[in-house]
């Protein structure tokens, strides 16, 4: 099985400016994606999607290949990480390889390790799946949330039949952490679509699942480095 991994690192964030390659403990924020998917064992190419000849460059200094550069078309705000993702298959296919697997890693992940991708694919071949996506568990359970009407008052905030259940009685929530994604080739055309079509989840801990978009989340990931 020929397997891709695909680190998505556009430039010209706005929330946190240039974040994927921002120095975190010493290495540039795509590095650890690029360290994690190399020491996993898994991939015939370790590749980073960028539309910047400078996130080209850090990138192969950190092990990755960058054999072009994304569109202008899927550099937009628009463009979402599976048109880059599609685009990349494509190119390469031009270039002669193609692919079983690919595996979509976000930088703004960087506390992912090679352990997490291999169980994902584990996950994978063991249900022969179409897709994995990892997930964690939310912070709070969203039974305990609610909207506020414009007057702020909170009749009927919480649903009755959880009012006298204390929170170990609650069913345990799940949210997309953004870590992992992999994906049958052959399924790329339904990848929109993919949590109806043999899609299972890699549950990984939320010590690991920072996904950083605010400075907030970059500060809170050095912690965790450090510990």
């Amino acid at each position: 099985m020929k397997n891709l991994a695909i680190i998505s690192a556009r430039s010209g964030s706005k929330g946190l400016v240039n974040k994927n390659i921002k120095e975190l403990k010493g290495k540039p924020l795509i590095a650890y994606s690029i360290d994690a998917a190399k020491k996993s064992g898994l991939f015939e190419n370790v590749m980073v999607s960028t539309d910047s000849a400078l996130y080209a460059d850090i990138a192969r200094e950190w092990g990755a290949e960058v054999p072009f550069l994304r569109s202008e078309l899927t550099s937009s705000d628009k463009a979402s990480s599976w048109d880059a993702v599609k685009e990349v298959l494509s190119e390469y296919k031009k270039l002669g390889k193609e692919f079983d697997t690919v595996t979509l890693l976000q930088p703004t992940s960087p506390l992912r390790i090679a352990e997490d991708i291999q169980e994902g694919y584990r996950i994978f071949n063991e249900k022969k799946a179409n897709y994995v996506v990892g997930v964690c568990e939310v912070d709070h359970s969203p039974l305990w949330s609610s909207t506020l009407a414009e007057d702020l008052k909170m009749d009927g905030f919480f649903k009755p039949d959880i009012m006298d259940k204390p929170r170990q009685e609650l069913p345990t929530y799940y949210r997309i952490n953004g870590a992992l994604y992999i994906v049958k080739v052959s399924k790329m055309d339904k990848v929109e679509e993919m949590y109806t079509h043999g899609c299972y989840a890699y549950v990984m801990p939320q010590s690991r699942s920072v996904d950083i978009d605010t400075a907030i989340d970059f500060k809170i990931a050095e912690v965790l480095l450090s510990q």
